[in-house]
C-alpha cells in the first residue's frame, strides 16, 4: 500500500493543489482543514508524513506539533511546516519544536513533494524492496514491464519520459534504471549522460532498452554509460536476469548514503532589508523551484542558520544593524556553515565594496542592477560548485578510510574520459555550427551590400546630374542617405570579421609582428596622407600564431591609436613588448584621447562605445573581435588609460607560464 500523506491546512486551495501533487507522485492523501479533523483523522490511521500550516482555525500548528510528538506513533513521524508567516521566530519555534522542515508560502509544489520523499526514503541497506525505474514514452510497454518487474519483488516507479525519468531518479535514488533509448525530446542515451554525470546518481546501474538490431546501437548505448544493453523484442525473462545481475554487480556500492543529486531540491537563504527587493527575488527563485527562506537583517539571518541547513545564501552588503560584510564573517567562521556557498548582492559598483566582500569569505558578487538571469545563473554556478566539492570531498574522506587510492584513481580517470567525450563531441557540433554560421553571414552580406551599392550609387548619381535642381535642404539630406549607406557598409564590414575571428581555422606558425605593424601603418598613411603622426615599432617582435587573425588584431589596435590621437598636437604611437616569467606581453599604446579606467571592462563588448560618433565615429566591433581572436590564441587581452593622457592595449597570445615550469 502506498504511504499515506497528511495535509493539515485550512486553505482550500493549498489542501487541493497539494493533495492532487502527491496523489501524482503515487501517494495517499488525508486532507485536514483543522486539528479537530486531524485528530479525528490520526486516529483511523498513522500517516508515513504530515504536511502541517501554522495558522488554523482551532489551535496554532506549532502547539499541533508540540502535541503529535508527545505520541509514541507520531514522535518519529516526518513533520514539514507549512506557513504563509514571515516572521523569523516562527520559523525558529516550529523547527526547534521538532518540525523536519519548514516551507514558506506560496510555496513550490514540486519542492514540497521532493522534500517529503526525501524525508520517506528508507535507509541504504534496509530490507525493504529493490526500487526499479523504469523510463519509457509506450505505456503499454511500460506498464507490462513494470507488473512483471513487481511480480518479481521489485519496487517499480514509472516515469513517461527523459526529463521526468531524472526528477524522479533525483528525488527516489533507484537501485537501478531501465530506461527506452529512442523517446522524444530526450533520448535515453542523453538521460544515462546525465545520470553519469550527477555525483548523487553516477554509480546508479542503468540498463538501456532498444527496438534496433543494429551492432551500432549497442556500441552507442554502452559508449553513454549504460551497464547494459537489452533490445525489446527479449524475452523478458532476459530483462529481469540483466536487472538482477547489475543490480547485484552494484551491491558493494550501497553500504553509503548517496550525497544529494544536483536535479534535487535546493534551500536558499535571501538576506535583504528591503522588502520589496527581498520578495522579488524570492519570487523569481521560486519560479525556479527554489525553497527561499527571507530574511530582513544579517541577526536574523544567523538566528535561521543556528537551526535550518540552507545550500546558499544570497547576502545584502548594505543594511542597518549588522552590514553584510559583517554577517559574512560570522557566517563562514562558523565550522558548520564555512563551506555553504554566499554571494554578495549589493547596488554598489564600488571596486572596494567588492574587495571587502570576497575578503570577508563571499564566493561570488553580483551588482543588484544586473537582470535576474545573471543571478539565478551565477546562484547554479555556486550550487554545482558546492555539489562536485562535497562529492570530492566524501571520496578523499573513504580513500582515507579504505585505503582505495587505485580505485578512485580509476574513477577519476572514467570521469574525465567521459568528459573528453563530451568535449569532443560539443566540439565537433560547434565546428559544424560555425562553418554554418559563416555561410550565413557571407550570404546575408552579399543580400545586403547590393541594396546599399545602389542607394549609394544613386544618390551620388542624384548629387552630381540633379544637384542644381536641388536646394540646400535636399542636398544635405542626400549626403545623409549616402553617409547612412557607407556607415552601413562599415557595420558589415566589422561583423565579418567579427565571424571569421570566430570560424575561422586557426592556422598557427610563427609571426613578425613588427612587419606586420608596419604594413598596417603604411595603410593608415596612404588612407591620411595629410596626418603627421610618430609611430615607433620595436624590431624583431616575434609571436607564434594565425598571421592572417593577428594583422587584424594590429588593424584594429593601431586604427584606434590612430584615430584618437587625431586631437593631439604631437601624436604618437609606440608598439612593443615585454618579457619576463610568465611570458611575453604585446602592447599599443598611444598619446591619445584616452578613457576612464572605471570603464576599462565595456571596452571589449560589441557596440559599447566610449565616445561619441561625433567626435570619434566607429562601428563598435574592433575591439570585441580582438579579444576574441586573442582568446582564440589561448591568450588574454586588456588596456589601461587615463582621459586627455592616452591609453595602452596589453595581449598575450599563450596562457601564462607556470611559476615551476
Amino acid at each position: 500500500m502506498n504511504p499515506l500523506i497528511m495535509v493539515i491546512d485550512d486553505s482550500l486551495t493549498v489542501r487541493m493543489d497539494l493533495g492532487e501533487a502527491f496523489v501524482e507522485a503515487g501517494y495517499r492523501v488525508a486532507l485536514c482543514a483543522s486539528a479537530a479533523e486531524a485528530r479525528e483523522a490520526l486516529a483511523a490511521e498513522t500517516p508515513a508524513l504530515i504536511v502541517l500550516d501554522v495558522v488554523l482555525p482551532d489551535v496554532d500548528g506549532v502547539q499541533l506539533l508540540a502535541e503529535f510528538r508527545t505520541r509514541e506513533r507520531l514522535e518519529n513521524t516526518p513533520v514539514i511546516m507549512l506557513s504563509s508567516e514571515a516572521a523569523v521566530g516562527d520559523r525558529i519555534r516550529g523547527l526547534t519544536r521538532g518540525a523536519n522542515e519548514y516551507v514558506g508560502k506560496p510555496y513550490n509544489a514540486g519542492y514540497v513533494i521532493s522534500r517529503a520523499t526525501e524525508l520517506l526514503r528508507p535507509p541504504q541497506g534496509s530490507d525493504a524492496a529493490l526500487t526499479i525505474l523504469v523510463i519509457d514514452d509506450s505505456l503499454t510497454y511500460r506498464e507490462e514491464l513494470g507488473e512483471k518487474l513487481r511480480a518479481a519483488g521489485y519496487r517499480t516507479v514509472l516515469a513517461s519520459s527523459g526529463r521526468e525519468g531524472l526528477r524522479k531518479a533525483s528525488d527516489l535514488h533507484p537501485h537501478a534504471i531501465i530506461v527506452d533509448g529512442v523517446m522524444p525530446e530526450m533520448d535515453g542515451t542523453a538521460v544515462v549522460r546525465r545520470i553519469r554525470l550527477d555525483p548523487g546518481l553516477d554509480t546508479t546501474p542503468c540498463l538501456l532498452l532498444t527496438a534496433s538490431e543494429g551492432a551500432a546501437s549497442e556500441v552507442e548505448a554502452l559508449d553513454s554509460g549504460a551497464d547494459a544493453y537489452v533490445r525489446k523484442t527479449e524475452d523478458a525473462d532476459i530483462i529481469l536476469a540483466r536487472i538482477a545481475a547489475i543490480v547485484r554487480a552494484a551491491e558493494d556500492s550501497r553500504d553509503r548514503s548517496p550525497p544529494a543529486s544536483l536535479m534535487g531540491p535546493k534551500r536558499i537563504l535571501a538576506v535583504d532589508d528591503s522588502p520589496t527587493y527581498l520578495g522579488e527575488i524570492a519570487e523569481q527563485l521560486q519560479l525556479e523551484g527554489y525553497e527561499v527562506v527571507k530574511a530582513c537583517s544579517g541577526q536574523d539571518a544567523l538566528s535561521l542558520l543556528a537551526v535550518e541547513h540552507v545550500d546558499c545564501i544570497l547576502l545584502d552588503l548594505i543594511m542597518p544593524g549588522l552590514s553584510g560584510t559583517e554577517t559574512c564573517l560570522k557566517i563562514k567562521g562558523l565550522t558548520a556553515l564555512r563551506n555553504v556557498p554566499l554571494i554578495m548582492l549589493t547596488a554598489l559598483e564600488d571596486p572596494e565594496a567588492v574587495v571587502a566582500g570576497m575578503n570577508a569569505g563571499a564566493d561570488d558578487y553580483v551588482v543588484k542592477t544586473i537582470d535576474f538571469e545573471v543571478i539565478k545563473a551565477r546562484l547554479r554556478a555556486q550550487l554545482r560548485r558546492k555539489q562536485f566539492e562535497d562529492e570530492n570531498r566524501r571520496v578523499r574522506e573513504e580513500i582515507l578510510k579504505k585505503d582505495a587510492e587505485a580505485r578512485a584513481a580509476q574513477a577519476l580517470a572514467d570521469m574525465h574520459a567521459a568528459l573528453h567525450r563530451e568535449l569532443e563531441t560539443k566540439n565537433r557540433d560547434l565546428e559544424i555550427l560555425n562553418k554554418e554560421l559563416e555561410v550565413f553571414a557571407y550570404s546575408v552580406s552579399h543580400d545586403l551590400r547590393q541594396p546599399l551599392r545602389a542607394m549609394d550609387g544613386f544618390s551620388q548619381v542624384l548629387l552630381a546630374e540633379y544637384g542644381s535642381y536641388l536646394d540646400a535642404k535636399g542636398k544635405h539630406y542626400l549626403e545623409r542617405v549616402r553617409a547612412g549607406a557607407g556607415r552601413m557598409a562599415q557595420l558589415i564590414d566589422g561583423l565579418l570579421v567579427l565571424s571569421r575571428a570566430t570560424s575561422h581555422e586557426l592556422r598557427r606558425g610563427p609571426v613578425r609582428l613588427d612587419v606586420l605593424a608596419r604594413r598596417v601603418v603604411e595603410r593608415l598613411r596612404d588612407a591620411e596622407p595629410d596626418r603627421r603622426i610618430e609611430v615607433e615599432i620595436a624590431d624583431g617582435l616575434e609571436a607564434e600564431g594565425d598571421a592572417q587573425l593577428l594583422e587584424s588584431v594590429l588593424e584594429n589596435l593601431l586604427g584606434n591609436a590612430w584615430k584618437f590621437t587625431g586631437t593631439r598636437e604631437n601624436p604618437r604611437i609606440e608598439v612593443g613588448a615585454r618579457t619576463d616569467a610568465e611570458g611575453t606581453t604585446y602592447f599599443v599604446r598611444d598619446n591619445g584621447a584616452g578613457f576612464k579606467m572605471a570603464y576599462a571592462d565595456k571596452l571589449f563588448a560589441p557596440f559599447q562605445r566610449l565616445h561619441s560618433e561625433r567626435e570619434f565615429p566607429g562601428t563598435g566591433i574592433g575591439l570585441a573581435t580582438t579579444q576574441r581572436i586573442v582568446r582564440r590564441h589561448g591568450g588574454t587581452i586588456w588596456a589601461e588609460g587615463e582621459t586627455g593622457v592616452g591609453a595602452t592595449f596589453f595581449f598575450t597570445l599563450d596562457p601564462p607560464r607556470r611559476a615551476d615550469a
